[in-house]
């Protein structure tokens, strides 16, 4: 069978299915970063590797800085979505040998604003040829306080679910200068804890049903309410993906006090709520077939 007849979700679970995961794994595969370290440790460890490709990711002609800043600003992003602190990034590059050497200069400048704005280190990485497309691939460490660390899995039935910012317009070019919800995450983490979270890549249409999914819920989704970014439409925000946004659920009883925190704490970034998660049954609302992007299904 075809990858493109069985769409990315089908294909990572193929994948992931018997992986060794060696000790001290917390969570493998299947959220946004992998979680390391022993149940009774006070920090865990976070581990995740993001790729962008050109004709895929960004387009061959596009400024190199800004690719730079995208590719390291994308792994940033999953450590956020786990309420984590990013340190230490490896990179790995491919590229033919006709690429000028000003380009891959310019790719490092964005690499390194993205990582001196959000305390990284690079540490290393590895250069080769590549006889197709320009690749860059990020690995990247962080670390999450036990008792912060959130996962997809948390969210309970009834519980609200909100969106930072607002959704669709990476076709116009949102997806190459996005700020990772770094410091959001954190201080969501730290005052009003969410029950499950993540951030927004593949779209909302695609990455709300993985939510629920891992939760054990379906969703019930008000689409009346979705923050359109200007000269988007509802569409748009459910299917063009690479927001870069955290999506995550929070009990109902909690909800009017968040509100109220993040309109004092982020007066210019709105805060959306979009829904609630769902008994999970046949008839459920969550379990409608995902519109996001997938990067095997024809779009």
């Amino acid at each position: 069978m075809k990858l493109s007849e069985l769409g990315e979700d089908a294909v990572v679970r193929e994948l992931i299915r018997g992986l060794p995961l060696g000790e001290n794994v917390i969570v493998g595969a299947g959220d946004d970063c992998a979680v390391l370290g022993r149940k009774t440790d006070a920090w865990w460890r976070l581990a995740k590797t993001d790729a962008v490709i050109a004709g895929v990711h960004f387009l061959p002609e596009e400024k190199a800085a800004r690719i730079g800043w995208k590719a390291l600003c994308r792994a940033i992003s999953d450590i956020a979505a786990m309420g984590g602190i990013p340190e230490h990034a490896l990179i790995t590059l491919g590229v033919s040998g006709d690429t000028d050497l000003a380009w891959l200069r310019g790719l490092y400048t964005g690499l390194r604003k993205a990582a001196r704005r959000f305390g990284v280190g690079i540490v290393g990485g590895e250069t080769c040829r590549s006889p197709g497309a320009t690749f860059i691939n990020i690995a990247l460490t962080g670390r999450v306080e036990r008792k912060f660390c959130v996962l997809r899995s948390g969210g309970k039935v009834d519980d609200a679910i909100y969106v930072t910012g607002t959704l669709g317009g990476s076709l116009a070019g949102k997806h190459l200068d996005f700020i990772p919800r770094l410091a959001e995450a954190r201080w969501l983490v730290a005052h009003h804890r969410p029950n499950a979270m993540m951030d927004l890549s593949d779209g909302l249409g695609s990455d709300l049903p993985r939510l629920a999914a891992a939760s054990k819920c379906g969703h019930e989704l008000w689409p009346l309410s979705i923050p359109c970014t200007p000269g988007s439409t509802p569409v748009n925000a459910m299917n063009d993906g690479e927001d870069f946004e955290l999506l995550f659920t929070i009990a109902l009883t909690a909800a009017a006090a968040l509100e109220r925190a993040w309109r004092k704490q982020f007066p210019k970034l709105p805060l959306t709520r979009i829904g609630h998660l769902t008994r999970k049954t046949p008839r459920s609302r969550g379990s409608s077939r995902p519109t996001g992007y997938d990067h095997f299904k024809a779009q």
